[in-house]
């Protein structure tokens, strides 16, 4: 279960004081225009299909596959030898409930998305995993269960990884190019084996707000970043948050990035779990958020893939 995190509004005070401060007489501002410099233009820097702003959705499809008594809203008090029957059920409502609900939203929102797959919860659920791929989202790799990824030997992981990659060729037909490991939490190796594989992009990095590339067995490989802040299972996941303030929250987050894509390549990105973000009120928050977000001139949504395809193309993307 995650630890829970208080949210304090806080406010700031403009004091009188303060708008003194910012006073200057007329002659003292022609005085200080003698010695100003003309600064120089800052350059745009535009994504490659001429987009203002990228806004990145992922939806993750992880029910039914996690193991028995795994993490949920309730106390982890069970006593040993027992099955959490309640929290089954929690999870049961993501590929029930949630899924179909969020694919509805995505269509009439005109939304492609970029699902990240657990492979056993798509053997589980083989006809919803397919219905993603058919209205046209991408299926991305999340491991073939939520074991722990980063303590596995070179070879342990390397089938871990492929037999998830394996299992959503075989239900989808969809050749995974993207990664997201289990909270993210990827071992040392993880980057090389997926570049052996033939990844093309992992998202298991929160350090920018825009895609970059590094160098990985002496070949590009592009990280596209993911989110906390904007993520449904950090928020809402039996947390003191409600959907309103999730909707609050992240248009604080679009109005900045907006106001910066003025001038830089800026990548939002949001999240949401079968379980929680399928939710009806979780599904009116998100459709409440995109149609606020598509009134704005230039935005765009793009699946991962996309997204990792256009970095490479760029000779300006940032390379690490």
């Amino acid at each position: 279960m995650i630890d829970r995190r208080k949210f304090i509004k806080q406010g700031s005070l403009l004091t009188t004081a303060g708008l003194v401060a910012t006073a200057v007489p007329f002659s003292g501002m022609a005085q200080s225009g003698k010695n100003m410099q003309a600064k120089p233009k800052e350059t745009k820097s535009k994504w490659l299909d001429g987009s203002r702003l990228v806004v990145s959705v992922s939806m993750q499809f992880e029910a039914g596959g996690q193991p028995e008594n795994a993490e949920s809203p309730f106390p982890q008090n069970m006593e040993k030898g027992y099955k959490d029957l309640p929290a089954t059920t929690w999870y049961e409502y993501g590929y029930k409930e949630g899924i179909p609900r969020m694919l509805d939203n995505w269509d009439k929102l005109g939304v492609k998305i970029t699902s990240h797959m657990v492979g056993s919860a798509v053997l589980k659920n083989p006809a919803l995993a397919k219905e993603i791929v058919d209205r046209g989202h991408e299926a991305a790799a999340h491991g073939m269960n939520w074991a722990t990824q980063y303590t596995m030997s070179y070879n342990d992981e390397k089938k871990f990884i492929k037999d998830g990659v394996d299992a959503i060729k075989k239900i989808t037909s969809f050749d995974a190019i993207g990664y997201n490991a289990n909270w993210l939490r990827r071992g040392e190796n993880t980057l090389k084996i997926l570049q052996e594989l033939g990844f093309l992009y992992h998202i298991d990095d929160l350090s920018r707000d825009e895609p970059f590339v590094q160098t990985v067995n002496g070949k590009a490989f592009v990280t596209v970043p993911y989110t906390l802040r904007c993520n449904d299972i950090q928020l809402i996941e039996g947390k003191n948050f409600s959907a309103d303030q999730f909707v609050h929250q992240v248009k604080m987050e679009f109005d900045q990035l907006y106001e910066e894509a003025a001038n830089r390549r800026r990548q939002m990105s949001i999240s949401f779990h079968d379980r929680i973000g399928g939710t009806p009120q979780m599904v009116q928050a998100a459709k409440e958020l995109f149609t606020y977000i598509q009134k704005h001139e230039g935005v765009s949504f793009k699946r991962k893939d996309e997204i990792a395809r256009m970095a490479l193309e760029d000779k300006t993307t940032i390379r690490e």
